[in-house]
């Protein structure tokens, strides 16, 4: 890539996978770099930067993740969308350079960990997906209604989407939602299909009578199996972090 022309611009975007995946195809296609990426939300206007919108093509994003699972490998695929959905920063400019440079060298791309933004994805990633994993274990859900389970999280990543198809096979005949309260956005699912929608849109009920006794239950559960003189705080927040605590029926 070292002979690519570095573009003195900042790409935004709609802030989709779709839309990355696009401008990696431009990108690739006229070996051009830009100065940064940043979606269109996120984008702090800045009268030093030369601004360019990349809208989004599906048929440039489709040809683009094919040619990675054909070309670079799922490895590929797989690291680059967790990073994707990491908070890591200037995340979408090292997911750019990795793939394209995975286009000229194949599948050992992702073992060269000595290069940085190679390094950085995959650290993206890792962060990304050990969010999920702990969540997987510590998300509560209660009953709201019309035979409806309810969860909110307060995640650093947005992992809302692969940790809603975690709980679909879990539980494929209940209906849920999952709201991600830093995003503002719930995953739905009603037994057959799941959308992610903005939590504007969206009223959610009171929990219901029976409900309330199951947690009061929960807590008391939780406080007589605990035994007070062996309570050790520091390492209770290393397996579930203090961050985590206000989505929790019992209290740790």
């Amino acid at each position: 890539m070292s002979n690519w022309k570095l573009v003195n611009k900042t790409y935004l975007y709609d802030g989709t996978f779709d839309g990355l995946l696009t401008i990696v195809f431009d990108s690739y296609s006229h070996k051009t770099l830009p100065q940064k990426i940043v979606s269109e939300e996120e984008y702090a206007p800045n009268f030093l930067d030369k601004t360019e919108y990349i809208n989004t093509d599906y048929n440039k994003s489709r040809r683009v993740f094919d040619g990675i699972y054909k070309n670079i490998g799922y490895e590929t695929l797989y690291n680059n969308f967790y990073a994707f959905l990491s908070d890591g920063k200037n995340k979408e400019i090292n997911i750019l350079k990795y793939l394209c440079n995975g286009f000229d060298i194949g599948p050992k791309i992702n073992t060269m960990l000595t290069i940085s933004y190679v390094f950085s994805v995959i650290n993206m990633r890792k962060r990304a997906l050990s969010e999920c994993h702990k969540l997987k274990g510590l998300l509560r859900f209660m009953e709201v209604g019309n035979n409806i389970y309810y969860a909110s999280i307060h995640p650093d990543n947005n992992i809302i989407e692969p940790l809603g198809h975690h709980f679909i096979k879990r539980l494929p005949t209940q209906n849920f939602i999952i709201h991600d309260k830093v995003r503002n956005v719930c995953f739905l699912y009603n037994c057959q299909e799941y959308k992610i929608i903005d939590s504007a849109n969206l009223n959610i009920p009171k929990i219901t009578k029976e409900e309330e006794k199951y947690q009061e239950l929960w807590k008391l559960f939780f406080q007589t199996i605990s035994i007070k003189e062996r309570k050790n705080a520091k390492c209770q927040m290393q397996f579930m972090p203090k961050k985590y605590w206000q989505d929790l029926i019992e209290e740790p």
